[in-house]
């Protein structure tokens, strides 16, 4: 999937135009790329137009209009962004009560490591968590991580000639699984992969 270049990005002025649009086009878009697994992790995949918004929310919030801070927002949200060969996800743990959240943090260590998708008849893959930097400490995990699936061609093709998909988390504190992925998300990261 290709990266965003500065030339794929709106002015401040043109995005104010636009924002509208743009902001329901991305959440009607997110509708199929978000996975529930199980009551409080939620796996969103993103893509080319979610961190296009991305972007142009981060110019926008931080007044960005130079190249040089404009391309320090590319470079930060262009590896979120498929390579083709793998989904990439923002992983949220869910929890509303704050002290409910500190808690399920200090039992979850290591989950993000413990996240997979799974082809039919293939092996899990499990995530590659947080390239950029640790999120977690020794005492809690973080209740966002980034991670990476990286996908082989057989399940590539596998994919493509109808195999299901599950995904799941089998963390010694959390353990769920969602299978089959629903065909409107299937379809969606099917998208993905080019």
């Amino acid at each position: 999937m290709k990266k965003l270049t500065r030339a794929d990005l709106y002015t401040l002025e043109g995005y104010a135009q636009e924002r509208d649009r743009m902001r329901a086009e991305v959440m009607e878009h997110k509708r199929d790329r978000r996975i529930s697994i199980g009551p409080i992790v939620n796996l969103y995949f993103e893509d080319r137009l979610t961190m296009h918004y991305q972007v142009q929310e981060m110019l926008r919030a931080e007044r960005i209009f130079e190249a040089v801070g404009i391309d320090d927002e590319l470079n930060a949200y262009n590896p979120l962004i498929p390579d083709g060969s793998n989904w990439k996800a923002t992983m949220m743990i869910e929890i509303p009560d704050p002290e409910q959240r500190k808690r399920e943090l200090a039992n979850l260590i290591g989950i993000e490591d413990r996240c997979y998708v799974q082809v039919e008849a293939c092996e899990k893959v499990y995530a590659k968590a947080d390239e950029d930097m640790d999120r977690s400490t020794s005492d809690k995990t973080s209740s966002v991580h980034f991670l990476r699936f990286e996908l082989d061609v057989g399940m590539i093709e596998a994919l493509r000639n109808g195999a299901s998909l599950a995904a799941g988390v089998d963390h010694e504190a959390y353990c769920h699984r969602v299978e089959p992925v629903s065909g409107e998300q299937r379809e969606s990261l099917l998208n993905d992969l080019d």
